[in-house]
């Protein structure tokens, strides 16, 4: 080979394996960087909260939210994940009872939200939160009617009327305790025709004509309107629900759990909250 361009080549070869070093140096950099802000391993580093360039939360958490939390938590959900692109959070209602006996056997949650203390604080004793429970909404009884009142329903003396068939949530549930307590504090004793599971159930035995009248919170009379009526009544005072929200302590990413429950206690999601009909915490 001609000297002058052997030695070039060799210059082209030194020269690209050099370039070559420099990119393989760099590469894991890039990807540990990639590869964090999309992880659901839970580490701060991968919800991206600490950068140079700022805060920055991604991934999914999945919200256990008593069945009365329905309507504004679906809107919430949807404003959190718009205003934070990369994230997906994933609902679950039913009976606060039910939500918490699934996370204590081990159900996949990142924030748990009550319609009640008393099965906030299973969870509290069991050790299954990370940090403290905050109070964020309250709520009261009402009685829902079919359309028209069928069955001329103006007090709550009247569901213990014969005749007059009532549905109430089971007492294990928080809007069957709230019930049982305006029973105790007024003397008046119902004899319900069915105990349900979730106050969503219960509106869906008035809905479907089964019932003459059910107890639900003000909150499912307001988002179900033109499907069921509401009658207000005075002894609802005596039995108030306090809503608290946490972080379940094995959540796998809990910048976003933290974020969630942020939006929820803010201004925002106290003015979604009140919009629905709860009062304050």
């Amino acid at each position: 080979m001609i000297p002058h361009l052997k030695r070039n080549l060799v210059a082209l070869l030194v020269a690209g394996g050099l370039a070559s070093a420099l990119t393989g140096c760099g590469a894991p950099a890039g990807i540990s960087s990639s590869a964090g802000s999309s992880s659901s391993t839970g580490s701060s580093s991968s919800t991206g909260t600490s950068s140079s360039t700022g805060s920055q939360l991604d991934g999914p958490i999945t919200v256990f939210a008593a069945a009365s939390l329905k309507a504004p938590f679906t809107h919430l959900a949807h404003e959190f994940e718009a205003k934070n692109p990369g994230t997906k959070v994933t609902l679950s209602f039913a009976g606060s009872s039910d939500l918490a006996t699934q996370i204590i056997q081990g159900a996949p949650a990142d924030v748990f939200a009550s319609a009640d203390t008393k099965n906030m604080s299973k969870l509290v004793d069991a050790k299954l939160l990370d940090g403290a429970p905050r109070n964020f909404a309250s709520n009261v009884l009402e009685i829902a009617v079919p359309p028209g009142n069928p069955a001329s329903i103006s007090s709550f003396a009247d569901l213990a009327k014969p005749g007059v068939k009532v549905v109430v949530c089971a007492p294990q549930v928080p809007c069957g305790s709230a019930a049982a307590a305006v029973e105790k504090s007024t003397g008046t004793t119902l004899k319900p025709v069915s105990e349900e599971s979730s106050v969503t159930d219960v509106l869906g035995k008035v809905i479907s004509g089964e019932a003459d009248g059910g107890l639900v919170y003000v909150t499912d009379v307001e988002a179900n309107g033109g499907k069921v009526q509401g009658i207000p009544f005075p002894e609802a005072s005596k039995a108030v629900n306090t809503y608290p929200i946490a972080a379940v302590g094995n959540s796998k990413n809990k910048a976003l759990a933290a974020a969630f429950i942020a939006l929820v206690t803010g201004e925002t999601g106290q003015k979604v909250l009140s919009d629905a009909g709860f009062g304050a915490p």
